[in-house]
């Protein structure tokens, strides 16, 4: 890959910088005025487009992020951690003495802190230099043509900003002018807006980005919002407000707003050349995989983060993803570890759940075989392949062996094959993961770009939303398109989802679809949030027969050798030839036992005489035996930190919350 155009033009945020004292470097490590931007911004194309290039800089993650399972709330993958898709102990997934305490770290500081020896980067902060750009744009005489699609990108990321914080908090204050950050005056004093009319402030920003920009840019602005992005995050925004986490009472009109603004982002996007990947084709979820390594005019790419593979300290902007994911053998860090859980939700090749599909029947013994095209594609286990730039045909191997006869079964192996360490679940995340990439520099300057949204995400968004309204069979059909693309068998157009019945079902088969198609994309935390999945007191997990997170142990996996229908044992590799011989098995042969002709006949050989499979319990990171998932109601809607209430008693805390004067109802 070489380097390519990065998101934020390094060139223009220089000239900014000699412009823009407010908004130069320095300005983050800075407390003053903002009010002092230079007017030359407002009448020069080239200055104004450097200001909108510094608000991406400011939202988008930075350089080295592993930004697959990255959230910009807490600005690692936390909220990753805290589903089913990730194992540790994070704030929000462990035991508190006291939940709802403002004061404890369980309690989102994402709103900011008030404003006192410095200006940090943060919600407000940037909102407020949005608003500044918003104010005066239109003072000033700069041509439409090259006004327009600045204020529309600006009243993009304002929405962006307003949605983030009311989907974690509710109702937050609405500000919409650039306020003074000088002193005590009372301007600045704004109380929380109610969700609703967040919302709809929120929606009106999209409608006007919608209305202001381009459908499309041409390649050198690949990644800038386009009028089909505003559109589909309005329907994501929605479709968010019809969920039950805001709609407990299943208000249909507002599923209708959801479908309609869906259904109108689905069709712009689709005039502007968007839609599904498909080079490569859908058979073996070829064209599912390409998806992510292709870059500028990648229909697949509503919403997308730019990165480069340049080493230079000035335009850096690697993804960390690549090393995040690869092995340590290879040389990368290892971190990403799959949970069975995850695994056990791709469905078998005839789109059916593993243990329900009667073509193929499942066993943990080989759990592998014959899955969802997009399960080889999303994991690496032990013995599968896992291509790269200087070895095409490597595969992972990841197994454990007794070096000493145990005492009981409940003993577990002490020998292991991944001397340098392997990921903590023994299955690794390969999605994202590219084939093509060189370890020569250990996977350190990955160029591979994220799609915070894709086509596929707009598709079960509508799905979702048509089963809102009752139109069942459109929502079906659109999660069946985007399995036909997986590369799912069609069994007479079905896809797996003949049994798919009621309204509930129907919202099941979309949250399952979910949970696979973007596995491992940021986009559970937030799905089980809206549908309150994370236990059953609010009756949705029974509603769409879903198991709830709370109390659970995300599990693992082990592979052990065995010989003759017993454990291994020795201080030798068991599938590892010294001097031409394994003391079981060659994990990798030459020639193939009589019968077998391919690797993939040789790896179910290889599970079926050699080895066991066993789940792994003990991988979550906890002092405390047995360790199990810990979700609190209140995690619906966090709370204000104590340092923004102490300073802003007239904000309210919210409902289920400790602190602040008066309680604040994110319902209304």
């Amino acid at each position: 890959m070489t380097m390519k155009n990065i998101k934020i033009n390094i060139v223009l945020g220089a000239l900014l910088t000699m412009f823009l004292g407010s908004c130069s470097d320095d300005f983050l490590a800075e407390k003053e005025d903002l009010t002092g931007v230079n007017e030359q911004v407002y009448q020069e194309p080239i200055l104004g487009k450097a200001y909108v290039d510094y608000i991406y800089k400011s939202i988008l993650p930075a350089n080295n992020t592993a930004v697959f399972t990255y959230d910009l709330a807490v600005n690692s993958d936390d909220f990753c951690q805290t589903t089913d898709e990730l194992p540790g102990e994070v704030n929000w997934n462990k035991f508190w003495a006291k939940p709802g305490t403002n004061t404890d770290a369980n309690c989102l500081t994402y709103i900011g802190p008030p404003i006192n020896s410095s200006i940090a980067n943060t919600v407000y902060t940037r909102l407020r230099q949005i608003n500044l750009f918003l104010d005066n744009i239109d003072k000033y005489g700069m041509a439409e043509a090259d006004k327009n699609p600045l204020k529309g990108q600006m009243y993009f990321w304002r929405a962006w900003q307003y949605f983030d914080l009311v989907r974690i908090y509710g109702g937050v204050p609405l500000v919409l002018t650039a306020q003074s950050s000088i002193g005590g005056n009372q301007d600045i004093k704004t109380p929380r807006s109610s969700t609703s009319a967040c919302i709809e402030q929120i929606v009106a920003d999209l409608d006007m980005a919608k209305n202001l920009l381009p459908g499309k840019w041409d390649a050198t602005e690949w990644g800038r919002i386009t009028s089909g992005a505003a559109a589909a995050m309005k329907g994501r925004v929605l479709l968010t407000w019809a969920s039950p986490q805001f709609n407990r009472t299943d208000d249909v009109s507002r599923w209708q707003r959801a479908y309609d603004a869906n259904t109108e982002a689905k069709a712009l996007l689709e005039q502007n050349g968007f839609g599904l990947y498909n080079t490569g084709g859908f058979a073996n979820g070829a064209a599912w995989e390409n998806m992510w390594f292709a870059e500028a005019g990648n229909p697949e790419a509503v919403i997308v983060y730019g990165f480069n593979n340049t080493t230079s300290s000035n335009v850096l902007r690697n993804n960390g993803w690549e090393k995040a994911c690869r092995s340590k053998t290879l040389g990368g860090s290892g971190a990403i570890g799959a949970t069975k859980q995850i695994m056990d939700a791709f469905p078998m090749k005839d789109g059916k759940a593993p243990g329900v599909s009667t073509t193929y029947p499942y066993s943990l013994q080989t759990f592998y075989k014959n899955r969802d095209p997009r399960f080889y594609k999303s994991f690496v286990y032990n013995g599968a392949p896992w291509a790269y730039a200087e070895d095409a045909n490597f595969k992972q191997f990841t197994y454990y062996w007794h070096k000493t006869a145990p005492a009981n079964a409940t003993v577990l192996p002490t020998g292991f094959t991944e001397t340098l360490g392997t990921v903590n679940t023994n299955v690794y995340v390969r999605k994202g993961v590219n084939p093509k990439a060189s370890n020569a520099t250990n996977f350190q300057y990955s160029g591979t770009d994220y799609m915070e949204m894709r086509f596929a995400e707009v598709l079960l968004n509508l799905a979702e939303s048509a089963i809102g309204v009752n139109k069942l069979a459109e929502g079906k059909a659109l999660i069946a398109k985007v399995r036909e693309r997986a590369g799912i068998e069609s069994n007479g157009g079905t896809f797996g989802l003949d049994n798919v019945i009621t309204r509930d079902q129907h919202f099941a088969a979309a949250i399952n679809e979910r949970k696979v198609e973007l596995a491992y994309e940021s986009k559970r935390f937030w799905d089980l949030r809206r549908w309150m999945l994370f236990n059953d007191d609010f009756g949705t997990c029974t509603r769409l027969n879903q198991t709830p997170i709370h109390g659970m142990r995300r599990q693992g996996l082990f592979f052990i050798a065995q010989k003759n229908g017993a454990n291994y044992v020795g201080n030798a590799d068991p599938f590892l030839p010294v001097n031409g011989v394994a003391p079981v098995a060659d994990r990798n042969p030459a020639t193939y036992p009589a019968g077998i002709t391919t690797y993939d006949q040789y790896v179910d050989y290889f599970y079926t005489n050699y080895l066991k499979v066993v789940v792994k319990d003990n991988i979550e990171a906890s002092a405390t035996i047995p360790w199990t998932f810990t979700w609190y109601n209140q995690y619906y809607f966090f709370g204000l930190p104590a340092n923004a209430l102490n300073t802003a008693l007239y904000l309210g805390q919210t409902s289920g919350w400790s602190g602040g004067t008066s309680t604040f109802d994110p319902l209304q």
